[in-house]
């Protein structure tokens, strides 16, 4: 953001604005998993119909996969930080794999060198490294999310604790002032339309950057015990903590300039030139967990929801976390992150169509809906979500209307020879406008042509399943299991009928 001339209090003020505007929404999905205990591309039925789901979620599934391979490579930058704080001959390792593979023998092996190409003695390049991190969250993948517990309650203690440290550098090593970035000028150096446009692109980032999670938080709150109230404490606690962070980066980035006379924004370049090496290895420590978290959360996880909900009779969680991450060798990234930028610049503007289908699920579940969804009829592909041939045509027709006022602008991101004229401005606050729009256009078309064969009474839980309470309302094929167990008597033997046919299903 500074880079484009905006100054670091604009900066921050994004921040802290887009994270509000995102929290909302995860919250609101979040809650939806909390309640029926099922991941996004189950509760996608609801709103998409059953068939339908599948644009959502092979949407999901594609971004997931890629930028668990991009990720995964840029992850290597602070391995390869604390492998040459122990080894630092380790940088000079005989490259064995021909330059126009993208890749060294030191970056499979560690996870990063400098391009084969490029001569980069004093700063990382944060292109090419592999193997280890990628062989390191192998075990992770193979764990219960439930069990992943452990590995970030670790993360979020070691984690803040390099940040603040950075932070204290940061202002210690410079006298107070924090570097020239905070000791210049606060105002931005563009004015006019470009200042607001340089707001609403930047704004645009900030939310893309969690637009994901957005879609998918059912994946991880559906293993919640809490109730759904406490999915309110992302409001405040998103915007205040990335925030602060973002804050940390600018102080750290600015000092970084004062000490070495390079403006830097990547954290592995920044450590990769501390002379203490034991501080490099332990900041490396940090920021590679962080980036196994990140990782394993927002991509491995949600690819393997998606995957199972595809192939439900040959793929689970575990075999979707494994194939995600066997997939992601076959995508090469380091040869897309070394030559093929226009396929970056596709990847980070996919999310203009992750906003019209956030904007689906909130509007399907807590205004079309009522927050009524019976979690029975979801898992059956004939039930009261199959709609018409297994599609909801008013989600349909909403997410096309939401994304075509951005495919001028996505189009001109892919390929920056064709241009499109003002067409290219409202790719600038893609999300929002795709969000607002899906918004409008669902509610209305919802409004009247109302879904009546999926409206129910009341909500069908799961917990009041398992429990029996609920058996009587639950249908399948059709017909309600009540007709059936009513005749059986009350109690404890027409329960075990209704657990039976559930099972079976």
């Amino acid at each position: 953001m500074l880079a484009i001339g905006l100054s670091y209090e604009d900066a921050i003020r994004i921040v802290a604005t887009g994270f509000l505007i995102i929290s909302v929404v995860i919250t609101l999905n979040g809650a939806v998993g909390v309640l029926y205990h099922a991941p996004f591309p189950v509760l996608a039925r609801a709103g998409w119909g059953f068939w339908g789901s599948y644009v959502a979620i092979i949407s999901r599934v594609i971004l997931a996969m890629f930028w668990f391979a991009i990720q995964t490579v840029n992850g290597g930058d602070t391995v390869f930080v604390m492998i040459t704080a122990i080894w630092p001959s380790f940088a000079r390792l005989h490259n064995g794999i021909p330059a126009n593979e993208g890749i060294t023998t030191a970056q499979m092996v560690s996870f990063f060198l400098c391009k084969p190409q490029v001569s980069c003695p004093n700063m990382l390049s944060r292109t090419e490294e592999y193997y280890p991190v990628w062989l390191v969250q192998i075990p992770f993948l193979y764990m219960h999310p439930n069990n992943l517990r452990y590995l970030f309650i670790t993360k979020s203690i070691l984690v803040p604790i390099c940040f603040l440290a950075i932070l204290i550098w940061s202002f210690r090593s410079t006298g107070g002032t924090g570097g020239p970035l905070l000791a210049s000028s606060s105002k931005a150096s563009i004015g006019g339309s470009a200042y607001s446009y340089a707001w609403l692109s930047s704004l645009t980032s900030v939310i893309g950057s969690w637009a994901t999670l957005s879609v998918n938080m059912p994946d991880f709150s559906r293993y919640s015990k809490a109730s759904v109230k406490w999915q309110w404490l992302y409001v405040p606690m998103l915007p205040i903590v990335f925030t602060f962070i973002s804050f940390i980066g600018i102080a750290a980035t600015s000092a970084g300039q004062e000490h070495y006379g390079v403006l830097d924004w990547n954290p592995a370049n920044l450590i990769s030139k501390w002379p203490n090496r034991s501080c490099k290895f332990f900041a490396g420590l940090a920021f590679s967990l962080a980036a196994l978290g990140v990782n394993i959360s927002a991509n491995s996880l949600s690819a393997a929801n998606d995957l199972a909900a595809l192939a439900p009779s040959y793929i689970n969680i575990r075999r979707g976390q494994l194939i995600c991450a066997l997939i992601a060798w076959v995508m090469v990234p380091w040869k897309i992150l070394a030559t093929a930028a226009g396929f970056l610049n596709f990847m980070s503007a996919y999310t203009v169509f992750l906003g019209p289908i956030a904007a689906i699920l909130v509007w399907d579940f807590w205004w079309i809906h009522d927050m009524k969804y019976d979690v029975v009829a979801l898992y059956h592909p004939e039930g009261i979500y199959h709609y018409r041939y297994g599609i909801n045509w008013r989600a349909i027709a909403a997410f096309f209307v939401g994304v075509a006022p951005n495919l001028p602008g996505f189009v001109n991101s892919i390929n920056p020879a064709i241009d499109p004229g003002v067409g290219v401005r409202p790719y600038t606050f893609a999300w929002i406008l795709g969000f607002a729009v899906t918004s409008l256009k669902y509610v209305v078309l919802s409004t009247i042509w109302k879904p009546t064969e999926t409206m129910i009474p009341r909500a069908i839980l799961p917990d009041e399943i398992y429990e029996g309470t609920g058996a009587d309302t639950v249908t399948i094929e059709g017909k309600a299991l009540g007709d059936d167990v009513e005749r059986e008597g009350s109690g404890e033997k027409r329960f075990k009928k209704a657990d039976k046919e559930l099972r079976v299903l």
